[in-house]
């Protein structure tokens, strides 16, 4: 992070002046990111009180303007309709004022957590007589390019800004009218705080050649954040030469052991699989002991079927076999794979082979089973009898997210605003010299 080019000399515009700008996509996305770095500039330094404001701020323009929200919503809706997008994706899209509450519950979450800049990680002293400090410092610029979720907007935009970076915002197509009201509401806040409005900025275009030049402006953007389907993570992966916090798919398992607790075990899976199974946080395949196949598993399977969801089976009934191809696949709809394995063991080589890194859980009440889960599986998130549909930046606590990172190199799991810096050390000396 942080080896970039020397920033380019464009002269950042006023927001009238870019539309002026739209027909060129490489000058618009250039202008953007030169206003950005001048922006992360000075959030570098912008304080813990600053940033609070803003964010509280914020929080109350998207519940006062929820009706502005919702209208631009409403086209959104009908924008994806027409393009056939699934239930699952709609349900993403779709906005109301509970999911609204609770979108401006996010920011007032995040702007309650301690701020993570300039904190000290480490200090220590040497013989030599210097003291060395390593603190917590932004990235800088960090560039988010997200699917349908209009919330993304206002997660990443809060996270960046309590984590001192600037934040240049692409949504998709589909949200691209609640994207915008949502960004006017986070400006708002920065206005409210005395906060530069290019500390976030949003691509005020659908069209995609925004994206690949976002994937080489190592100029201007530290780090690429991606989130949303297979295709977009993968486009990002092959294309980008800005560093990447990799976010793949869910493909997320559950492995009912021969220990699991009954109970326990039929609500986890159906929460998992049936709360919301367009996020990436839902259950896509079911293991079950051999054990319980004919038991325990089977109703399980019989409990999903009653509540609409396909189960694409091996070794138990199921709506339909599963073939090959339905392991390893995220169908982020009523659709679900599951499979018998012989005992533990084998759901760990099952979950080896065709996870993605993302979560798994086991349900089971033997301490070493589960401990032998955890232990060999090293994916982000593992769960012991709770539902994957926890994986979540807001339910850890972050107050929001702005992505699962599936990669190990720097984020892992959720990533929140202390995930979203760097650090820097710094040494005091007393006319110290070396020998």
């Amino acid at each position: 992070m942080g080896n970039h080019a020397p920033v380019p000399t464009v002269q950042p515009v006023g927001n009238a002046a870019m539309k002026d700008l739209a027909d060129n996509i490489p000058a618009l996305m250039a202008n953007i990111g030169a206003r950005a770095r001048t922006a992360a500039a000075e959030l570098a330094f912008a304080t813990p009180e600053q940033k609070r404001a803003a964010l509280l701020a914020a929080a109350d323009a998207l519940w006062d303007r929820r009706a502005e929200v919702l209208a631009a919503n409403a086209k959104d809706m009908e924008f994806g309709r027409t393009k056939a997008l699934s239930p699952a994706m709609l349900d993403r899209l779709m906005l109301d004022e509970t999911r609204i509450r609770g979108t401006a519950d996010g920011l007032r979450a995040v702007a309650a957590q301690k701020d993570p800049v300039g904190e000290t990680i480490a200090e220590w002293d040497m013989p030599s007589g210097l003291h060395i400090r390593r603190v917590r410092t932004p990235l800088g610029v960090v560039g988010v390019i997200y699917e349908s979720r209009p919330n993304v907007t206002a997660d990443a935009g809060a996270l960046c800004l309590k984590s001192g970076n600037a934040v240049i915002l692409r949504g998709g197509s589909e949200s691209f009218h609640s994207s915008a009201a949502i960004h006017a509401c986070l400006v708002q806040g920065l206005a409210t705080a005395g906060l530069p409005a290019d500390a976030i900025q949003r691509v005020p275009t659908r069209d995609r050649a925004a994206v690949s030049e976002m994937l080489h402006m190592v100029g201007t953007i530290d780090v690429i954040v991606p989130r949303g389907g297979k295709g977009l993570v993968g486009l990002v992966q092959a294309e980008a030469r800005v560093p990447v916090f990799a976010h793949l798919e869910g493909i997320c398992h559950v492995y009912v052991d021969k220990a699991a607790d009954p109970e326990k075990a039929r609500r986890v899976v159906m929460n998992a699989k049936t709360r919301r199974t367009g996020i990436c946080g839902a259950a896509e395949c079911l293991l079950v002991h051999r054990d319980l196949a004919d038991s325990l598993g089977q109703q399980i399977v019989d409990d999903l079927i009653a509540a609409g969801v396909e189960v694409r089976a091996r070794g138990m009934t199921g709506s339909v076999p599963a073939g090959d191809d339905d392991f390893g696949k995220e169908f982020m709809d009523m659709v679900i794979a599951a499979k018998v394995v012989d005992d533990v063991d084998e759901a760990i080589a099952h979950i080896r082979t065709f996870g993605s890194g993302h979560t798994e859980a086991i349900l089971t009440e033997d301490d070493a089973t589960a401990e032998r889960f955890f232990q060999r599986l090293d994916s982000a998130i593992l769960m012991r009898n709770a539902s994957t549909q926890f994986a979540d930046g807001g339910e850890f606590g972050m107050g929001a997210e702005i992505g699962i990172a599936t990669g190990k190199m720097h984020a892992r799991g959720p990533v929140g605003a202390e995930q979203l810096t760097s650090f820097k050390y710094l040494v005091d000396g007393d006319g110290t010299i070396r020998r």
